[in-house]
């Protein structure tokens, strides 16, 4: 391992502090190294706050250090003025010589001008370094921004025979995760702008779908309907969250979907179900990630979950008594 990717990856660990917090900004962290030294760290905390350069920079006991110090950064500093001040700005400002970033800004507003800054007032800017690990912690930004839509995630939960749910009128208990996956799932949640279930799930099983388990925002509750009004009874239409109603078919209800978030600003989506809904959106390829909870116990008959072809999968791990699996399309 390099230096310049050792205090990378460390950049990498202080972003991921500022999770489920800074949505729809990415996940930012950045180091400050001066003599072989760490002198200053700082990442982006949440929404509207001081970017992770601004917060490393103040956090330096000696700011003369900083004219002979080097600036590691996952993502390229903003060129903007935003909720904050450019940071190319400040890194000027301070005359750091040198800035060592991991990949350059997807988002239009920046895309290179803050890189271009820094370059034009001396600065020497090194680009690329652990660029394949900083583009995997800000996948859902990256999408939103180059694709013009949300990363979609889809999530299930099964037995390990098999089967996500019971079938209607069957009183036994529905739970298959344990509390550890519910917890994980809950994560998901807080770092998800909106949440997409069908009709079927929001009638039979009556979730609230909030994040009660975590600290962080509930997501924007999408429902997708082909027939008319919900009963008002529903869990889906208190006051917790927003909830929003979608009819039509799959590409209907996909583009709007995607309008809806792009309007919001939701880089991320997480589809939970439940067979029908996922099925749609695997079949049509309408997604980027896919999350299955295998629970060890059986149940020998209910409603079957999708099947992802082996060779998808990317990782697993365990936690506690079930496995998680994720798989990408290729």
């Amino acid at each position: 391992m390099t230096q310049h990717e050792e205090y990378m990856y460390r950049c990498l660990e202080l972003a991921k502090k500022g999770s489920p917090h800074t949505w729809p900004n990415p996940l930012v962290g950045c180091v400050i190294v001066c003599e072989g030294k760490i002198i200053g760290e700082g990442y982006h905390q949440q929404l509207g706050g001081a970017h992770a350069e601004v917060n490393a920079i103040e956090s330096v006991a000696n700011p003369n250090l900083l004219r002979k110090s080097t600036l590691y950064v996952n993502l390229e500093p903003c060129s903007h003025f935003g909720k904050t001040p450019p940071c190319a700005n400040l890194i000027v400002e301070h005359k750091i010589p040198e800035v060592v970033c991991a990949m350059t800004d997807p988002n239009p507003q920046v895309a290179g001008t803050g890189i271009k800054r820094l370059m034009d007032a001396g600065c020497h800017v090194t680009l690329g370094t652990l660029e394949w690990e900083a583009s995997e912690l800000n996948r859902s930004f990256i999408t939103f921004h180059q694709q013009k839509r949300p990363y979609i995630i889809l999530k299930w939960a099964r037995t390990s025979d098999g089967f996500m749910g019971r079938h209607p009128g069957d009183q036994r208990s529905k739970s298959i995760s344990c509390p550890a996956s519910n917890h994980f799932v809950h994560q998901l949640r807080a770092e998800s702008g909106a949440l997409v279930i069908g009709r079927n799930t929001a009638i039979q099983d009556n979730p609230t779908l909030t994040t009660r388990l975590v600290s962080g925002r509930s997501p924007h509750r999408i429902i997708l309907s082909h027939e008319g009004d919900l009963p008002t009874s529903l869990n889906l239409l208190n006051d917790e969250g927003k909830t929003t109603v979608l009819s039509g078919d799959i590409r209907t209800t996909f583009q709007q979907l995607t309008d809806l978030c792009f309007e919001h600003q939701y880089t991320q989506v997480l589809v939970e179900g439940g067979a029908e809904v996922l099925s749609n959106f695997l079949l049509t390829e309408m997604w980027d990630e896919a999350i299955e909870i295998i629970s060890p116990m059986r149940w020998e008959d209910g409603i079957k979950s999708p099947v992802i072809p082996p060779d998808l999968l990317v990782d697993s791990i365990e936690m506690d008594a079930d496995r998680i699996n994720f798989y990408r399309p290729k």
